[in-house]
């Protein structure tokens, strides 16, 4: 296996679902290894040995260190994937086999796909906290934020439309986001539409460095992507925040996971709905 000073190590998640959960439990256990660069590639509905020899072969062309990162339930079709040259990490066996001792049970050999819809009243609530958001992004539907698990506020780019949207398909939670603007900095004071719901409102923030380089892949070169405005608008905010007891999160090194995460703790929101992939 390539090292940290070798060449890039390719990775193949490979499900027989999905693969959100192979994804999830391999870049999980990848991070432990920050000094290697992997290759990333993800094979869903790999349920039968065609299909796995399919995936073997972009495998051979990949590079004999290809890393097989395995969530795969039928036999025969993991069977094929281990008789390759390549290293195979089963992700479900492992933890499967730990459970079954520790329960007495034996797992059944066929399960229901957990990344299927499943409880239909979750999958309608979730869906509707999706359309809500959509419907609340960027200032929009301002009237009718009664309505609002959660309002994100922030300066423009720090991240306020992917985690709002990503709450709602995850969690099941109606939320809004409203940007911050030069109206509101001056003063110190929450948008006319955001205050008389300050206690759902949670502000996001980041470095000047980061929201500059944000903002010039969209606008380059003008004043609404320099330091010197990015810095401004970050102090204002900072500000705003404190002088409205608004919880606040720098978002600047944080994946869109960890920013929602800790955001349902410090505002204490409970999910709408069991999350349960798309």
């Amino acid at each position: 296996m390539t090292g940290a000073v070798g060449a890039p190590v390719p990775v193949f998640f490979i499900s027989d679902n999905t693969g959100v959960t192979a994804e999830t439990l391999g870049n999980a256990l990848l991070a432990h290894f920050p000094g290697i660069r992997f290759v990333r590639r993800t094979f869903p509905f790999v349920d039968s040995p065609p299909i796995a020899q399919q995936v073997l072969s972009a495998a051979r062309t990949a590079g004999p260190a290809t890393l097989l990162l395995v969530t795969v339930r039928a036999a025969e079709v993991s069977a094929e994937l281990s008789a390759g040259p390549f290293a195979v990490v089963d992700l479900i066996k492992g933890h499967l086999t730990a459970l079954e001792k520790l329960l007495g049970v034996k797992g059944a050999a066929e399960v229901a796909p957990h990344h299927s819809i499943g409880n239909l009243d979750q999958y309608s609530s979730r869906m509707r906290a999706v359309e809500y958001t959509l419907t609340h992004d960027d200032a929009a539907g301002a009237s009718s934020l009664v309505g609002a698990d959660l309002i994100i506020i922030a300066p423009s780019r720090c991240g306020k439309t992917p985690t709002a949207l990503y709450l709602a398909l995850q969690h099941g939670l109606r939320v809004a986001n409203y940007p911050l603007t030069e109206e509101d900095y001056p003063a110190l004071e929450l948008p006319r539409a955001v205050e008389p719901y300050r206690v759902r409102c949670f502000g996001l923030t980041s470095t000047a460095q980061r929201l500059s380089q944000i903002r010039q892949e969209r606008l380059p070169g003008g004043a609404y992507a320099s330091l010197f405005r990015c810095r401004q608008e970050l102090r204002w905010a900072e500000s705003l925040y404190r002088r409205h007891s608004i919880p606040s999160l720098n978002t600047a090194a944080r994946s869109v996971e960890e920013i929602a995460a800790a955001i349902l703790q410090t505002m204490h929101l409970r999910p709408a709905a069991a999350p349960s992939s798309p």
